[in-house]
């Protein structure tokens, strides 16, 4: 689907294979990749949402920031990257197909007015399974972001699927990504999650804006103590290692997951949200 782009055949970089697209090295005559936005959309900002592995929440923190976004004031969006596993329409409780007129393909609108993308808009079941390869994939993402007519946007959500291969490096290269956040949960092996994540953003030269912790704690229905379930957090120790801020500890809560199984996410409290929504507005502000 999408086009192929070829690196310098001057290029002195040593095992240079001439395929930029497949290559995370950013060499002097590397070529730059990223695709403009469509004639009909105006996106000020893109944020990617990653994580080193799966299961930390990378879909829920990316609708609750969106939401938080919208909330202010500001115009969100979400790009829906997790093409084989997309549960964002789900969050929203959107399940009819995307539209598309004149200007192309249109994003559907939740409640509040957030833009959002997503594979299962187009799909006739969202239980279709996606058994796409990875160029195809690519391609996909790639027109979600060139195709799309998202109009006018503050800041863009781009929801991934987690490790390090085929979208991260779409994402990372086509789209012109301002900054991403790094979803975790407490466990031992969050230094090796944040770091993984953290490396390739530094590779491809995309800012790492901070650090969300999901799953961080529970309070107790009796008597309201912080439980931490999943052992003590470490997310702050790796966040200095790093020099990244922690944007926000979000505890487990069975009203918000009740929320997402509604396809009522919008209606959660995102007070939790509030300091990484005021550190994304300012960013969005410089």
């Amino acid at each position: 689907m999408g086009s192929v782009f070829m690196a310098n055949e001057n290029s002195k970089a040593s095992g240079c294979s001439g395929n930029c697209s497949a290559c995370s090295s950013n060499c002097d005559e590397r070529k730059d990749m990223r695709i403009p936005c469509g004639q009909f959309s105006c996106i000020k900002k893109v944020i990617g949402v990653v994580s080193g592995k799966g299961g930390v929440g990378k879909s829920l923190v990316t609708s609750l920031m969106a939401t938080a976004m919208q909330t202010s004031g500001l115009q969100s969006a979400i790009l829906d990257a997790d093409v084989t596993g997309p549960s964002i329409p789900r969050a929203f409780g959107l399940n009819k197909p995307a539209q598309s007129n004149e200007m192309g393909l249109l994003p559907a609108e939740t409640k509040t007015g957030i833009k959002v993308m997503s594979v299962n808009l187009l799909l006739e079941k969202e239980e279709t399974p996606v058994v796409w390869r990875g160029p195809v994939i690519s391609g996909v993402i790639q027109q979600f972001w060139k195709d799309v007519a998202w109009g006018e946007v503050d800041c863009m959500f781009v929801d991934m699927p987690p490790g390090t291969g085929d979208v991260a490096l779409t994402v990372f290269q086509n789209l012109p990504v301002d900054g991403i956040i790094i979803v975790t949960t407490p466990q031992d092996l969050v230094n090796m999650i944040v770091k993984k994540a953290y490396n390739m953003a530094k590779m491809m030269n995309v800012p790492v804006l901070g650090i969300i912790e999901n799953m961080s704690w529970l309070a107790c229905p009796d008597c309201g103590k912080k439980i931490s379930v999943f052992g003590e957090s470490n997310v702050d120790f790796a966040a200095k290692e790093l020099g990244v801020p922690v944007l926000a500890k979000l505890p487990i809560e069975s009203k918000t997951a009740s929320l997402v199984d509604k396809g009522a996410i919008e209606l959660a409290d995102v007070s939790q949200m509030k300091g990484a929504a005021q550190f994304i507005r300012k960013f969005i502000e410089q």
